[in-house]
């Protein structure tokens, strides 16, 4: 990690923390308004350092975090896990959309194998039955 009071560029602070597997991901997504700092839109060369508030949307959910530390380097998880602090309410919003996830697919099964013709045709009649 490096010095606490140095600012980081907000796609090379977003990869160094493992949130994007690239740093060009991470640049497209910041461009995107898909990430925010502090309550607002940013461009990726917005500098970051520690206390900022990380506002970052993924498909299913939106994870809010604070910078604790800030770092030029791509280290291990628990490295880029020391680099920032998930706030309460984001853990909760994540926990409360990963068991609604869930509880929709419950009951969701992979068939074993690619339907026969006998299968299809049972689908066919299904999806043209007419709806009441």
């Amino acid at each position: 990690m490096d010095d606490a009071s140095d600012k980081v560029r907000l796609d090379l602070w977003l990869w160094a923390a493992r949130f994007f597997k690239t740093r060009s991901l991470a640049r497209t997504a910041v461009e995107g308004g898909r990430v925010h700092v502090d309550g607002e839109r940013s461009k990726p060369s917005r500098g970051v350092k520690p206390g900022s508030v990380i506002i970052v949307t993924r498909d299913l959910y939106r994870q809010e975090v604070v910078v604790a530390a800030v770092s030029r380097k791509r280290g291990s998880a628990t490295v880029a896990q020391a680099l920032y602090q998930e706030t309460p309410q984001s853990i909760e919003a994540r926990d409360r959309a990963v068991a609604a996830r869930r509880l929709h697919n419950a009951g969701l099964a992979a068939p074993a194998a690619r339907p026969d013709r006998r299968d299809r045709r049972a689908i066919k009649a299904l999806k043209e039955q007419p709806e009441d």
